[in-house]
């Protein structure tokens, strides 16, 4: 890639509640081997430690870092907020517990400069675990056609263990990038109404790139490693909590009303029911009836608080930020 003139990529990177995996992730990213980029953290922790406050006041130095404090947490507002205020032709985000190769900014960049039909970048994204595993590690080198039908490719897309570049229906949201344009000229935004973990926020934008004839593209060498830490990142209440579980069913039943067909919506619904409250694979959950019942319960209560943001969404857009 050498005499290229390389686009301008907006690294965006909300945080919550992290600190030292924050500051190694923004470590990884001032080092990247990529001639032009800018780095924006939108910072929802109220009060840093005294390490990572250090940190962030030096980094603010460098031209190509701005941070950005904010007295919310929500992770797909984080998102907008971030975008409104980047310059670059590319749009990446991360998560603030990843570690980078410092050929991952060109491993992105890359595809938008061979392929002018693709908006947007799914990136691979290894685990922990994954990397324990090593050699042994199950490889897939394409995925399924389930992994392309909008009613049950979240049971069948596999972006840790495939192999091979190929369209892909979606990204994952601590490794995805898009052309500016998606937001500066079809103006789709992240909707905030996705709440909790936000699960299924870039899922549903991804479903909205497609109706503007992009593909959505995904490139195993743009990889990086989650650390998936148990605690921190841009939940707006706590996982423990049955208010974030009943809000994991809402942003699925949420996505489904917004884009899917009614032979769609009833097969997610269907595989939703299967996995998360019976507890089948993939989701391996306890099968004792008691439990069953009690995520029954959350699982219907997701559906009505669903139902009420459809109704909602009369007069609201899901943009709190522009208000």
């Amino acid at each position: 890639m050498k005499n290229i003139n390389f686009p301008l990529i907006s690294v965006i990177i909300p945080t919550y509640g992290r600190e030292k995996t924050l500051q190694d992730t923004l470590a990884d990213v001032i080092k990247q081997d990529y001639p032009s980029f800018e780095v924006l953290v939108i910072d929802q922790t109220p009060l840093h430690t005294p390490e990572t406050q250090a940190y962030l006041e030096e980094l603010k130095t460098q031209a190509k870092f701005r941070w950005f404090r904010v007295n919310w947490a929500s992770l797909p507002r984080a998102r907008n907020y971030g975008v409104r205020r980047a310059t670059g032709e590319i749009i990446l985000f991360i998560d603030d517990d990843v570690r980078l190769t410092e050929e991952f900014l060109k491993a992105h960049a890359r595809n938008y400069l061979e392929r002018p039909d693709v908006g947007a970048v799914a990136g691979r994204v290894l685990n922990p675990k994954s990397l324990e595993e090593g050699d042994k590690i199950l490889t897939i080198e394409y995925l399924p056609t389930e992994a392309m039908d909008p009613g049950i490719a979240w049971y069948y897309i596999d972006l840790t263990h495939t192999v091979k570049p190929q369209q892909v229906i979606t990204s994952r949201g601590c490794n995805m990038s898009f052309r500016s344009e998606i937001f500066n000229k079809y103006l789709l935004w992240f909707d905030e109404r996705f709440r909790g973990s936000a699960v299924r926020e870039e899922s549903d934008l991804c479903l909205r790139i497609r109706q503007t004839g992009y593909k959505i593209w995904y490139d195993p060498e743009a990889v990086l490693v989650h650390l998936e830490e148990p605690t921190g990142g841009c939940h707006d209440i706590s996982t423990r909590t049955l208010e974030y579980q009943i809000t994991h069913y809402h942003n699925h039943f949420w996505m489904a009303f917004k884009n899917l067909t009614f032979s769609e919506s009833l097969r997610l619904f269907m595989r939703l029911f299967d996995c998360h409250v019976l507890g089948n694979p993939p989701c391996h959950k306890s099968g004792s009836l008691p439990k069953i019942f009690v995520r029954g319960v959350l699982y219907m209560l997701g559906f009505f608080s669903a139902l009420v943001t459809l109704v909602q969404s009369i007069w609201s857009d899901g943009q709190i930020y522009n208000e």
